[in-house]
């Protein structure tokens, strides 16, 4: 019960109403520790109920200190508008029985209209690093007065280019009392160094180990001989699968749009969503999906982070996804909070060493698919290594004898009475003593 936690009586009057009857795993881990007031470093699986676990906490701080400032209080950092969207709902639905106001601020909003905003001096401000730059580069942002500083999904903010934003906002909150950083992956040397450098004394907070993510989500693979073999596989998962939502991940924009088309003309309801969008198509795309209207979303990466639709419960990879962490979030949209999903990869000649080097990350291999009558002649490399990357076929090298060298290509035509170039001597055909030339003559 969420009463065991030193909460303020709003915050549980407001959980009492959410209908949120019992803690999950990262929500007793964390709650605890972040209202005594330490730094966290956190990771927890997509859909895990992270958001709650970092959201309650800076609630009960604003709450409990009656000190009135003139400027923001709490900042949240989150790689995608989608995240920040619903991460703004989230604190709203938790502040409801208090007086604390919160503010979003993200790309693709006017600017002016974002400025205005933040004269009013929201408590809380939610956005995304590249838009509060730019509001910090126009003065229209302070953030000297921040206590408590919230990094959800660094790993991902760091992947999207944002390490040198996120230092600078850092900085910029320098008085800030406590900081809490969470995210998905573990995120490799660049999120150890942010780690390093942005908290203090921080307690480690591992709530899944890698192998152990999206235990609730079948993964499969189904090898595809090239692209119309993999749309073809993707009209017949659509078709015949049982699913209620489903999201189809391509690594570019150019195939998300081409895909969508093709599942259209299919008369498959859909929708796509990628990075071209601008925010009004973004957010209608979403809640289509979210309402039922569309059971199909096409998206680029953009929304492998954020995306938090309930019912979602197929995720195809129509392309494989450049890394292991990429993997794992997008298929952390399906089987999440104790729910079960289907991941299936569609896999070329070029997908495999991709997949391959994420079984290994994960610790897992993929259930093998064939569908009869899409069977393709690719059904994976012939020879594997022992890492499970195929095998590529090596050139011999010629073992050249000491004092010999590659032979030179023939001379063109000369002019009268030019005369021949040196040449190297060679090795003969059968590999035998060295070729001798005659010293070059006048024609």
């Amino acid at each position: 019960m969420f009463d065991q936690f030193a909460l303020h009586e709003r915050l549980l009057k407001a959980v009492a109403e959410l209908k949120f009857v019992e803690p999950t795993p990262v929500q007793v881990a964390a709650i605890p520790p972040a209202l005594e007031g330490r730094d966290l470093r956190v990771t927890a699986q997509t859909g895990s109920g992270k958001t709650a676990a970092f959201v309650l906490p800076m609630l009960n701080r604003l709450i409990g200190d009656a000190v009135v400032r003139a400027d923001v209080r709490a900042l949240i950092l989150l790689p995608t508008r989608e995240l920040a969207q619903q991460t703004l709902k989230e604190v709203e639905r938790f502040s409801q029985f208090t007086f604390i106001k919160s503010a979003m601020i993200t790309g693709g909003e006017d600017f002016k209209v974002q400025a205005a905003v933040m004269r009013k001096v929201p408590d809380i401000l939610i956005g995304t690093p590249g838009r509060m730059i730019e509001h910090l580069n126009a003065g229209t942002l302070v953030l000297k007065d921040v206590e408590m500083l919230i990094l959800d999904e660094a790993d991902r903010m760091l992947d999207m280019g944002f390490a040198e934003d996120v230092q600078r906002l850092v900085g910029e909150c320098a008085k800030r009392q406590q900081t809490l950083l969470f995210s998905a992956t573990s995120g490799g040397a660049a999120l150890r160094e942010m780690t390093a450098s942005v908290l203090r004394d921080p307690l480690h907070l591992q709530l899944n180990r890698v192998s152990e993510l999206n235990e609730g989500t079948r993964q499969q693979i189904i090898t595809a001989e090239n692209t119309e073999h993999k749309e073809k596989l993707v009209h017949w998962l659509l078709a015949n699968e049982t699913y209620k939502k489903a999201v189809i991940f391509t690594n570019t924009r150019v195939q998300a749009d081409r895909l969508y088309g093709r599942l259209v003309a299919e008369g498959v309801k859909a929708f796509v969503l990628h990075g071209d969008k601008d925010q009004k198509d973004r957010k209608l795309a979403i809640d289509r999906v979210k309402e039922g209207g569309v059971k199909v979303l096409v998206a680029t990466d953009v929304a492998a982070r954020g995306l938090d639709i309930e019912g979602l419960d197929l995720v195809i990879n129509f392309d494989m996804p450049r890394s292991g962490d990429e993997y794992v979030h997008r298929i952390g949209r399906t089987g999440r909070a104790g729910g079960e999903g289907l991941a299936i990869s569609l896999i070329c000649h070029n997908d495999w060493n991709l997949m391959s080097s994420i079984e290994r990350y994960l610790k897992q291999r993929f259930e093998r698919r064939v569908i009869k009558g899409l069977k393709g002649s690719y059904m994976g490399p012939k020879n594997l290594k022992a890492s499970g990357k195929a095998a590529g076929t090596k050139k011999k090298k010629i073992e050249k004898k000491k004092g010999t060298e590659k032979k030179a290509k023939p001379a063109g035509k000369r002019p009268n009475g030019a005369k021949r170039e040196s040449l190297s001597p060679v090795v003969s055909q059968d590999g035998m003593a060295p070729l001798k030339r005659k010293k070059p003559t006048a024609e």
